[in-house]
């Protein structure tokens, strides 16, 4: 069943809910679930674009076209959803090879879902998202940091998953002319292949990704800049910086480092610290310098830490499936907290702004990727 609600194109069969709708100007956001309703939450779309509206045609019989600005959705009869740019040029197409639509040219005996939402016992799914690779001319860049040596990473394999000195940003510029979002926060893999392109999440509730069509890279960028948060611009004090892994806690330490650097720091410097805190009157003289003084704060707990039996009591460290609750060890047993959880992270902010902001250490390094 094809309708529209709001501003969204919705087909509904079975247990199977997909929701099209404009997010941002040329852009669409898909969702789809096997739930009773569609989840709400935003994920990394955390900036809601004004709403649109789009131009949404349901013909009896035939496949439903929804468009926004350079955009185009088609969903057959079936649910099987093509993409298109303002030009008529075919940017995405669901990979489908089953007998769901017998008028599809691609029907076949195979029983490949495009959307592929399994179930796991407690209400979570295994999803894998698969579409067509549309042309072997196609370039696809971005996706984060990752060891390897591939500007173009069509053909490659990739984890979504952060690890120490590896950063998954899933995010994608297609030289086709989209810029393309899976907005499903799960470790799972994309594998960009020659004949099929698929992410997957292994723990999810809902597909969810955003796709723009544009002219430019750049407008692609921009695009994805809008829905998604603007980086700050960096300040002038962050464009020299000098580290130490746990020296820094007295003012003598602190001048030991300063020294060893020739005392060129200067004026507009960081001094990157993750030790002990240092003391108040050291904090303020590296201030009327000019230099300032960042943590970095790690999302580890130890079982020694006098926050510790708290948190634990509260309910705000990660969970273990079998064993005890050691996550690594690291000069003792570790844990980390849960950064899922409202209340973990408000406690994790309470301490660092009564421990670090509140005494003139006003500059956090939050390392999204160590300790693993």
């Amino acid at each position: 069943m094809l309708y529209s609600e709001e501003n969204k194109l919705i087909f509904r069969f079975d247990d199977h809910l997909l929701w099209i709708q404009p997010w941002g100007e040329n852009a669409f956001r898909v969702r789809a679930t096997k739930l009773a309703s569609m989840p709400l939450d935003d994920r990394v779309l955390s900036i809601k674009p004004a709403t649109l509206t789009p131009i949404t045609k349901i013909p009896l019989g035939q496949e439903a076209v929804i468009t926004n600005g350079k955009i185009t959705a088609a969903v057959s009869q079936r649910g099987k959803i093509t993409i298109y740019n303002s030009k008529g040029t075919k940017l995405l197409e669901e990979y489908a090879r089953n007998r769901q639509d017998l008028l599809d040219p691609k029907c076949s005996a195979l029983e490949i879902e495009a959307r592929a939402l399994w179930p796991i016992l407690g209400g979570d799914c295994n999803l894998n998202m698969r579409f067509e690779s549309l042309g072997p001319q196609e370039k696809v860049f971005g996706m984060g940091q990752y060891q390897q040596p591939h500007l173009n990473l069509k053909g490659t394999d990739l984890e979504l998953a952060h690890r120490n000195s590896q950063a998954s940003v899933p995010f994608a510029l297609s030289s086709r002319g989209y810029g393309f979002l899976w907005n499903n926060p799960a470790i799972g893999r994309a594998a960009l292949g020659t004949k099929v392109m698929s992410f997957e999440a292994y723990w999810t509730r809902a597909l969810d990704y955003w796709v723009v069509a544009s002219d430019t890279p750049a407008e692609i960028e921009e695009a994805y800049a809008w829905v998604t948060g603007y980086v700050p611009m960096m300040p002038e004090y962050g464009l020299g910086s000098g580290s130490a892994n746990s020296a820094i806690g007295s003012r003598s330490s602190c001048w030991r480092l300063f020294a060893n650097t020739g005392g060129e720091m200067g004026s507009g410097s960081l001094i990157q610290n993750s030790g002990r805190i240092p003391e108040h009157a050291m904090v303020k003289e590296l201030d009327e310098l000019k230099v300032k003084l960042m943590v970095s704060i790690w999302p580890t707990v130890e079982n020694a830490s006098e926050n510790y039996p708290e948190m634990l009591e509260r309910g705000l460290l990660i969970r273990h499936d079998r064993g005890v609750r050691v996550a690594m060890q690291c000069d003792g047993n570790i844990t980390r907290f849960d950064a899922t959880n409202p209340a973990a992270r408000e406690y994790v902010w309470h301490k660092a702004k009564k421990n670090h902001y509140d005494k003139e250490i006003q500059v956090s390094w939050l390392d999204e990727a160590e300790p693993e």
